[in-house]
């Protein structure tokens, strides 16, 4: 290679390597400071995809298990009432005993039913006093249905469903509605003809071939679905109404456990029996023994069954703690496994990265030392100028 004074050949070479070190340093650098030995798709695209998921699947688990200790709460809220009721369940046996015995007079006999019927109150009270988060849990769930309907708000007429929400406000079994349209302002009107209370709708339109919509009366928790029978230039003012019933089952609550969407393998649902006195014994309800022995009798009866399907609900509200329990462990258990995968994908060995940024912090100072060398090399020809 000739000499010239033009192109210094040893500076470039020089600069090339001490950018390259540069760059090495300050990427180091950088994944001491954030921790992550994969900073963009760039250090490891695979990794990066892997991690990100797993990460989204540990926070995930990490709601799930909150899901699962509210559950687990709710189910304790449970057991605690159970208890209670089957105190008092106790007490009003002994009564029935007390009374099932002839010594007494009807006199004393209706004070022990005085307190037996008082009791039995109480076991009502606390069923529909026991709740979590505004959700009734021993008193059933009340489902509001609408029947007999006015031949002017049939399907024929499009009017494809009414729904009242659970717990409606407004509402209450046997209510009489009626349902008013204006053609003239498009204006859907509910009326509970049994309180006077109305709400309305407006810009109603009927939906298109095929298709419905959801008409929406916040006032009483309803909800009309309008096919498309429905006609916006028939006003309706007669024939329009009908009447609300109500059906009581068991509450069911569906808990989601796991991250995933297929119901049998994420999801846990706890069905809560009814723990008011006719649900645990229908003759217990109605049971009096103030004047009469032979019912005193029966009533022990009535109550020891009413003791046994409670001891049935509490052992399964039980069964339903501790799988519940079980479920939490294993979602402890795979958070930490994943989070042990995620952090061998994702995060920085730092004792042997720090060893990496040493090793480049040597190369970066003696790239700059060798460049400053290079940039010397051209003035030692101008020597032979002398």
């Amino acid at each position: 290679m000739s000499l010239n004074v033009i192109s210094n050949f040893a500076a470039n070479v020089a600069h090339r390597n001490l950018v390259t070190s540069d760059m090495q340093a300050t990427n180091s650098l950088a994944k001491l400071s954030a921790g992550s030995r994969v900073l963009s798709a760039k250090d490891d695209a695979a990794s990066m995809a892997i991690g990100s998921r797993l990460r989204a699947e540990v926070a995930s688990l990490s709601t799930a298990q909150v899901n699962a200790g509210q559950a687990v709460s709710m189910l304790q809220i449970v057991d605690g009432a159970l208890g209670t009721i089957d105190t008092i369940l106790v007490r009003m046996k002994q009564l029935s005993v007390q009374a099932a015995s002839e010594n007494l007079s009807n006199t004393e006999r209706t004070f022990l039913y005085n307190e037996f019927d008082a009791l039995r109150t109480e076991i009502d009270r606390l069923a529909a006093d026991t709740e979590f988060n505004s959700v009734k849990l021993l008193n059933g769930t009340i489902t509001l249905t609408g029947g007999s309907f006015g031949t002017n708000i049939e399907a024929a007429d499009g009017f494809a469903a009414f729904t009242f929400k659970q717990n409606a406000p407004n509402v209450s079994d046997t209510n009489n509605f009626s349902v008013a349209y204006s053609s003239a302002t498009d204006v859907l009107t509910v009326t509970n003809t049994s309180t006077g209370q109305v709400d309305t709708v407006a810009s109603v339109t009927a939906p298109s071939a095929g298709a419905t919509s959801a008409v929406v009366f916040s006032k009483f928790g309803l909800t009309i679905t309008l096919s498309s029978n429905f006609s916006n230039s028939t006003a309706i003012s007669a024939n329009n109404t009908f009447t609300v019933s109500a059906s009581t089952a068991a509450t069911t609550l569906t808990y989601k456990i796991g991250t995933g969407a297929v119901a049998a393998e994420d999801d846990i649902t706890i069905t809560l029996a009814q723990a008011t006195t006719a649900s645990l014994n229908a003759n217990l309800a109605t049971v009096n023994f103030a004047t009469s022995v032979a019912n005193a009798g029966l009533a022990i009866g009535y109550v020891g069954s009413a003791i046994d399907q409670l001891n049935t609900s509490r052992a399964d509200a039980g069964a339903a703690q501790n799988r519940l329990e079980f479920a939490t462990n294993n979602i402890r258990s795979s958070m930490e496994n994943l989070e042990a995968s995620r952090s061998t994908l994702l995060d920085l060995d730092v004792a042997q990265e720090m060893t990496t940024f040493t090793s480049r912090q040597i190369l970066l100072q003696a790239g700059i030392s060798m460049l400053a060398q290079a940039n010397q090399l051209p003035q030692n020809l101008l020597r032979l100028f002398q």
